[in-house]
């Protein structure tokens, strides 16, 4: 295993993998010398002066590296035949996502894309309990993080829920209207974004790094119920009808369920995943086809935002 990019996320990457069973991590690659040594010897790690030198030696590798290096670097890898971890999103544009998708498929490698909430222990307790949602809410908000100052919000921070919203309906997207503002930087430092589904769902998305107070929150309304889940608190409510033929009177006529989760770290079990898909050749739960899908719901809530900016 290999890591391109042990940065702010990267670094982690290098880490869990470092302790894994079964799992030699064999090289890191940053353009960053002092980060890469710093990585290298806690870890005890050659570092290697590029991704295409890394190549050659690894069967399986994550990148964590800017977007716009994604195409670049993840072709370098997918080309040879090297399963590959991408952070998300997958790319800058859909054109290159596609085209490392088909390169995938020809090489015949796992692409798996790190939409790390997907393995949030929440996250993963509340699909098990969702049934044809009706309507979505999610905040994803907080303080100004100048690491990703480059991206504005909808690609670095609502795409989480993007994806998390597109796994939940399971239906088609037929349309999109959005509004937001850059306020701190010349990207979108506040979005919200109101999505359709062919099912008829409705969801509303909201993401700021304008915001003092932290808040990870989503919540799914469906007949019968409503679902609260925390990413950050990783805890999860279910509000439920006890008679789901009777209308509601009071409160007693709802049960409140708070179901145990198993804690973990998000991040090693999305790796974990990873790793269990290239060593038995399966379709990670994250596949590239999902990564482009919530890149191409987000790059079309930055053209509405574009459209609306321009017309006020």
């Amino acid at each position: 295993m290999g890591v391109v990019g042990v940065g702010y996320l990267g670094r982690h990457h290098a880490r869990i993998y470092s302790k894994m069973d079964n799992v030699e991590l064999v090289g890191i690659v940053d353009v960053d010398e002092k980060a890469a040594l710093k990585i290298s010897k806690e870890y005890k790690v050659p570092v290697y002066s590029s991704a295409d030198e890394l190549s050659f030696k690894v069967e399986a590798v994550s990148i964590a590296v800017p977007t716009k290096l994604h195409h670049k670097i993840g072709k370098v890898f997918l080309e040879k035949g090297i399963h590959t971890l991408i952070e998300k999103p997958i790319t800058n544009s859909l054109e290159e996502a596609e085209e490392l998708l088909q390169t995938a498929k020809e090489k015949n490698c796992i692409l798996q894309v790190g939409h790390v909430e997907r393995f949030n222990p929440a996250v993963d307790e509340a699909q098990k309990h969702v049934n044809n949602p009706r309507f979505i809410e999610s905040y994803r908000l907080g303080p100004f993080n100048p690491r990703a100052s480059e991206v504005g919000v909808v690609l670095d921070l609502m795409i989480h829920d993007i994806d998390i919203i597109l796994f939940l309906v399971n239906s088609p997207v037929i349309n999109i209207d959005a509004v937001g503002a850059d306020i701190l930087t010349d990207k979108e430092d506040i979005a919200t974004a109101h999505l359709n589904f062919e099912n008829g769902c409705v969801a509303n998305v909201t993401a700021s790094r304008v915001t003092l107070e932290t808040m990870r929150k989503i919540r799914i309304f469906q007949e019968n119920a409503y679902i609260s889940l925390d990413y950050a608190k990783q805890s999860l409510k279910i509000y439920k009808k006890k008679k789901s033929s009777s209308p509601v009177k009071s409160m007693s006529d709802i049960k409140i369920i708070k179901p145990k989760l198993f804690s973990g770290e998000p991040l090693e079990a999305e790796l974990k995943e990873f790793v269990s898909c290239v060593r038995e050749g399966r379709k990670p739960l994250v596949s590239g086809e999902h990564g482009r899908n919530a890149l191409e719901v987000g790059l079309e809530i930055l053209r509405k935002l574009k459209g609306y900016k321009n017309s006020v």
